[in-house]
Order: C-alpha cells, then structure tokens, then sequence
C-alpha cells in the first residue's frame, strides 16, 4: 500500500533506489547478495574440480552457471522494473525466462547424479532432459502470457504463473520424491544427501505457499509494505532451498560417481551445455515474442496504481 518508486523512474534513479528503504529494496538485495554467495561457491568448486576435460562435471556446471543466473535476473528485475510499463513486464519476462531455465538445469544435473537406482538407464532417465525443455517452454510461455491477462483476470493470471512454475519443479522432483518414499518404506538407508534434499523440498514447499498466499502482509494491509511481506520471505526461503539443493547434489555427485559412472552413461557436452545452449536461445525466442506483443504507447498511471503490481510480481 505504500513505499512505491516512481514509474517512469530513469536507469540511475532505479539503481539508486536499491539503496533507499522501498517495498522493492528487500527484494533485491534478498536475491543479489545470494548471487555472490553462489558464485563464491563456484569459484570455490572451480579450484578442486576439472570442469574443463571431466565430463561428469559437466552437469554440476551447467546447475551453477543458472543458480548464480536467476538471483543476478530476479535481482536486476525489480531494480529496473519502474522504468516503463513495458520496462517492467520486460524485466520480468526475463526473470521468468531464468527461473526456467533453473529448472532445465535441475533436470539435467538430477539426471545425472540424483536419479534413483533402479530407474538409471529406464525410459525416464534417457528422455528426462528432453521433457526438461519442453517444460521449460512451457513454463516461460505460460508465465509471460499471465502478464497480458492479469488486469482483466489477475485470479486466473496468479493461477496460471503458478502452475508455470509448479510443472517443471514437480516433474524434475519426481527421483526425489521417489528416493524419499522408498526410505519412508525401508527400502534405504538413511543419507547426508537425503536430508539435504528433504530441506529443499520443504523450502520450495514453503516458498510457493508464500508466493500464492500472499501472508503475512493480506491479514494486516499496509503493515509489512517495507520488511516482511510475501514476496521477501519467499526470496529468502527460495535461496536457502538452493543453498540445500546445492549441497544434497555436490553429495549425490561425490557418494555415487563410482556406481553411476559403471551403471550409466557419461553425460555428454551436447547434453549438458548443448541443452543449456538450446534452452537459452528457445526462451529468449519466446522472450522476444511476447515482448513485441506488447502495446508500445505509453500509458497514464500513477505511483500507486502501476506499482500496484510490482508486489505481485
């Protein structure tokens, strides 16, 4: 309800903006200090593992590259979202564009390392990736069309913008969803990648409940504008789900390399950041479309009623 920037906000004002106190600040420092973090992980793996000639790395490096991505995007989204009205539904067509293709590196580094024993080599497993894009696409297709219809309909926009996202999320779950019933019925034992991976599901069960419910600020308008609103909270519980979804694969990957390297084919550079490669330029196809959809005449607004949607976003 209140501590909206101005819409037509220039570049610089935006960036500025990051270091006042608006609804917006949180937000991008919650996903741009993240980034560091991610990427001083990587750096950190660059110095033990050999991305360059080992093949089974290949995976874990196409995941970081997108987890150190999607913060960086989400973060630059909400600083330049005030440009413009198309400003905005752009920034976020790109922050939809790399949380999808998060998901396209989940697939490929789960098929890899994570897919459970009896299922490596099945049908799943050799055309899992090729689901992966597809989902994908469907997610950054289905996620920046919500944006058109969201004035009209905003019910059926959050509903279509969510089940964008829980697509893919459910689908690249499934090894781990699996994994885990199979301990639940003692066909396991329980592991140190196991528990990591059971935290990630709890923080993404936890972060998509955040973003629909839109609790705390619904029970008390007005009252968590600045610090405390939905969309902080669900930054900071996607972050801390990545940080454990990191740690279960790095363990998956270390614990397993012998059963899987004798069991499985080695992954592939065009099935790992060949796929990467496809995905970047097939959703920055799809960027680019809906991006000249939209009307190009400059519109009215207010602070309020344009920065409206910012919070939603």
């Amino acid at each position: 309800m209140s501590g909206y920037r101005h819409p037509r906000s220039s570049a610089l004002d935006c960036i500025l903006s990051s270091f006042q106190m608006t609804n917006e600040t949180v937000n991008i420092w919650t996903h741009f200090l993240p980034t560091w973090y991610f990427l001083w992980r990587f750096s950190m793996l660059c110095s033990t593992l050999d991305f360059l000639t080992e093949s089974y790395t290949w995976p874990l490096l196409v995941y970081l590259l997108l987890i150190c991505l999607y913060p960086f995007t989400s973060s630059c989204a909400h600083i330049f979202s005030t440009m413009s009205d198309e400003a905005r539904h752009i920034c976020y067509f790109f922050d939809y564009g790399a949380l999808s293709l998060y998901s396209l590196g989940c697939a490929i580094t789960y098929g890899s390392y994570v897919m459970p024993d009896c299922w490596v080599n099945s049908w799943l497993h050799q055309h899992f990736v090729t689901i992966a894009i597809c989902n994908s696409l469907f997610c950054t297709s289905m996620s920046c069309y919500s944006r058109f219809v969201e004035l009209q309909f905003p019910h059926k926009s959050k509903i279509l913008r969510t089940a964008a996202f829980v697509v893919p999320f459910l689908f690249d779950s499934f090894p781990l969803f699996y994994r885990l019933l199979s301990c639940c019925w003692g066909s396991c034992s329980p592991s140190e990648a196991l528990a990591s991976h059971s935290y990630h599901l709890l923080f993404a069960f936890l972060t998509c409940f955040l973003f629909a419910s839109h609790l705390p600020e619904r029970l008390a308008p007005g009252r968590f504008d600045y610090i405390g609103h939905s969309h902080q909270l669900f930054h900071v519980c996607a972050v801390v789900g990545t940080h454990f979804q990191m740690e279960a694969v790095l363990t998956d990957m270390a614990s397993r390399k012998d059963w899987l390297t004798s069991h499985s084919f080695l992954p592939s550079f065009l099935g790992t950041m060949g796929v990467l490669a496809l995905g970047i330029l097939l959703n920055l196809a799809i960027i680019g479309t809906f991006s000249a959809g939209l009307p190009r005449t400059p519109r009215q607004s207010t602070s309020a009623s344009s920065g409206a949607h910012l919070h939603q976003e």
